[in-house]
């Protein structure tokens, strides 16, 4: 059975959780079984995806030794919402068991978006942005700061405020570190590059050419490359279609350009740079690979 490690959590988490950490520890009477459909996830879980092979490798062990710690939730009776204990849910409920054992706890939203946190920080489950994403919630939900975030979790305010930061970044690049493609070294030296195009080419070139995080921060540090033509359209100056290009342009994380004609025509130009981006801007456009039509 694994427990909390208490070195790796800050003071204020016991204040703000008390108990809740050590589910395991409750004493027999507080365990009671519930049906598993009667449970619904954590709605501020900042954990997205799980691999099908963690929780297969879950789900055989849990079909050998049982569950060796129960599930806490809250809520009830009939309805109970998961406080901690996601991928014991996710692999009990692929084992098709209709019960489950459960302790209920009176917990608030905000000792569920921590406790969700801990329980994935100490596993070192959450990608960066994962992280971040739980971060700006207790900001902006409850009102934490830095530092009592910092304290609650066991990080140094500044881990914390440096991966806030990371929520600046384009959605492409974002994209990127979620799936493991750019780590957050590389991700907050592009955090220094304020043209979020520009941020965008040297992301998509840091992965293909396998830069290290030293040579992002050069790049970075770089003049960017100014275009031969004109950036701005002719739309550039109407308020309803600066908007709209500059929605394309981050989709497409690319110069994108809308120059509007007479009677209501137009032309969108997208550029791309290379085979591989004509690839992926094809994708985006014809919702399946270049491969798929040519291959």
């Amino acid at each position: 059975m694994n427990r909390p490690r208490k070195d790796r959590l800050g003071r204020g988490l016991g204040a703000l959780l008390g108990d809740y950490l050590q589910p395991d520890a409750a004493p027999a009477g507080d365990v009671r079984t519930i049906p598993v459909g009667a449970i619904v996830p954590n709605p501020l879980q900042p954990r997205k995806s799980f691999s099908d092979a963690e929780l297969d490798e879950l789900s055989a062990s849990i079909g050998e030794h049982g569950l060796l710690q129960p599930l806490l939730v809250r809520g009830g009776p009939g309805r109970y919402e998961l406080v901690a204990g996601e991928r014991r849910l996710r692999s009990v409920q692929r084992l098709g068991w209709p019960e489950v054992p459960v302790i209920v706890r009176e917990v608030n939203d905000e000792a569920l978006l921590v406790l969700a946190l801990v329980e994935n920080l100490q596993r070192e489950e959450l990608n960066p942005l994962e992280e971040a994403e739980g971060y700006r919630q207790l900001t902006e939900r409850f009102g934490l700061k830095q530092e009592e975030i910092a304290r609650a979790v066991g990080k140094e305010r500044s881990t914390v405020a440096n991966l806030l930061r990371l929520l600046k970044l384009p959605p492409s690049i974002r994209r990127l570190v979620e799936s493991g493609a750019l780590s957050m070294g590389h991700a907050r030296a592009l955090l220094a590059v304020e043209d979020p195009l520009r941020a965008s080419e040297l992301a998509r070139r840091a992965v293909k050419e396998g830069w290290s995080v030293r040579e992002v921060e050069r790049q970075a540090r770089e003049p960017g490359t100014r275009p031969t033509k004109p950036a701005a359209a002719p739309a550039a100056h109407d308020p309803v279609m600066r908007p709209l290009e500059e929605a394309l342009r981050e989709r497409f994380a690319t110069r994108v350009a809308v120059r509007a004609g007479k009677s209501g025509t137009g032309v969108i130009e997208v550029p791309f740079h290379g085979p591989d981006d004509f690839e992926r801007i094809f994708a985006l456009l014809a919702g399946r690979e270049a491969s798929d039509v040519v291959g």
